[in-house]
């Protein structure tokens, strides 16, 4: 669901992500393009497609922080071997 926000209307989906910064800059970045857009088409995808990318790598970031927190917490798998 977060992904078609952020998809659709990319500075929202990325402040309901947790990522103000990335939603101002993906404000600025939007300007720019819906000017330059008018003529180059495919620049009105681009602050969608940052938005889209910041989303999944702070989902990323997110799940690696977890299994990180759970290894801390519960030691290595039996399996592993260093």
């Amino acid at each position: 669901m977060i992904y078609l926000l952020a998809a659709l209307l990319p500075p929202i989906g990325l402040i309901v992500n947790g990522q103000p910064f990335a939603a101002i800059f993906n404000l600025v970045l939007f300007v720019p393009c819906l000017i330059f857009g008018l003529v180059f088409h495919v620049l009105l995808l681009v602050p969608s497609a940052h938005a889209v990318i910041a989303v999944h790598m702070k989902r990323e970031e997110r799940r690696h922080r977890e299994i990180v927190d759970a290894i801390e917490r519960h030691g290595a798998p039996p399996w592993y071997r260093p």
